[in-house]
């Protein structure tokens, strides 16, 4: 029994704020109140009372868009630390995008992260592949990925360029009541993947990658899904044009959701002259009118979800030159402090609409039960202090990619309860 003393409760479910008492067995929530108290009879040595005075306890953070490079490449991470470093930066739900080795285009590989994942102590789920080999020529076997276990379909890494292609995937998708999620970036218009074509690749003597490779297949994309009613997601956004295309869209009816990574909304393209390949990723950190749009897209609807796209590199890969090294940062173990620190100590969201961001939507978006905190939910939790000043750094992840490495961040967690259990509990210094 878990017993949660004077928390703080921010409930995006059900938009609630309140002083309460949590008491958690079995692995869910069994009372909500105040005063409560490990009942006489039933204590025993693994009762664990958390005095939550001053910190505030949300539904555990929802992360749809990780690599955890397993099967492949678990040099750079695999699941066990994967959902270790989630653990850590308080999520207890993940989705695994399927660009791993072999790709998750078939069952095999599916059930394989699937299995892997239920030993880790959070939920660990699994996205599989829209087109077979993420060739972007032929669709999976979607039906039978979905009836083994897919929450939902993405080639992220990989653009789909067949507009046709989208298109039969979207009603199928729409016909198994599963999201998509689309990487949108037209190499057409690229020559250096992960930099911004703008003042700073000039001035490198890069061209880089600009807006218009994203903006073009998301207003391509956004269309296609007001036409065929499937539940979209633009992951990534970057820029200034793509959030008014998914903010039309949305307007024209749409089932279009978006999300946005910590690092654009906190960096521009300015980090690349300081972090080099640290600051590189697809899509490229872009102006400061980018980055602005980006909050004002977060604070009026327009973008629902802040998924990570935490995605691990070795430091000898990433140590190579600016044009050879592989894009990607991590962001798990960062994303709330930076969600608190740039977003909510400005006034750009409230705490509840961080929590919604972070939580409520992203199961939304795979029609996950609700995280609720009331009696008889599942007690996924975390537990952070909004105040407390910490300095990033030490991962837990296999890999150290991130342009944040020494910078000092609010909101530190404390604890991140999944199923009932303390998976993550933090050591004080």
């Amino acid at each position: 029994m878990i017993l949660i003393k004077q928390a703080h409760i921010i409930d995006p479910e059900n938009q609630m704020e309140q002083e309460k008492d949590l008491c958690i067995a079995d692995g869910k929530i069994i009372k909500v109140g105040n005063d409560l108290t490990l009942e006489s009879g039933k204590t025993s040595k693994e009762d664990v009372v958390i005095d939550a005075k001053g910190l505030i306890v949300a539904p555990g953070l929802v992360d749809v868009h990780v690599h955890f490079r397993d099967p492949g490449f678990t040099y750079k991470e695999d699941i066990k630390t994967g959902a270790r470093a989630a653990a850590k930066g308080g999520f207890t739900t993940v989705v695994c995008m399927a660009n791993t080795k072999p790709p998750v285009d078939c069952i095999d590989v599916l059930e394989y992260i699937i299995q892997k994942g239920k030993k880790t102590g959070i939920h660990v789920l699994a996205a599989a592949a829209i087109s077979k080999g993420l060739q972007g020529k032929e669709l999976t076997d979607m039906e039978a990925l979905k009836a083994h276990g897919a929450v939902g379909f993405t080639d992220d890494g990989i653009p789909l360029l067949d507009g046709m292609l989208v298109k039969e995937a979207m009603e199928k998708a729409a016909e198994l009541s599963v999201p998509l999620s689309f990487h949108e970036e037209d190499p057409a218009f690229i020559k250096e993947n992960g930099i911004h074509h703008g003042t700073i690749s000039e001035n490198l003597g890069i061209y880089g990658s600009p807006a218009v490779a994203e903006d073009s297949l998301v207003a391509r994309d956004c269309m296609i899904a007001l036409h065929t009613k499937a539940r979209v997601n633009i992951q990534h956004i970057s820029s200034a044009g793509a959030v008014e295309m998914v903010r039309t869209a949305k307007k024209l009816g749409a089932n279009v959701y978006a999300e946005a990574t910590p690092h654009h909304f906190s960096l521009t393209e300015e980090a690349l002259l300081t972090h080099k390949s640290m600051a590189k990723m697809n899509p490229p950190l872009r102006t400061e009118t980018d980055r602005k749009a980006i909050i004002d897209g977060l604070k009026d609807g327009t973008i629902d979800i802040i998924a990570t796209d935490h995605a691990p590199h070795s430091l000898e890969e990433k140590s190579k030159e600016l044009t050879k090294a592989p894009s990607g940062i991590i962001g798990l173990e960062t994303a709330l402090g930076l969600g608190v620190t740039n977003l909510v100590k400005p006034g750009y969201l409230t705490m509840m609409e961080l929590m919604e961001k972070m939580s409520r939507n992203p199961l939304k978006l795979y029609d996950l039960p609700s995280g609720a905190i009331k009696e008889g939910s599942i007690a996924d939790l975390v537990i952070f202090d909004p105040e407390e000043e910490w300095t990033v750094g030490e991962y837990v992840s296999k890999s150290l990619n991130s342009p944040f490495t020494g910078e000092r961040l609010c909101g530190k967690v404390k604890y991140t309860i999944c199923g009932g259990t303390i998976v993550y509990q933090d050591e004080p210094e």
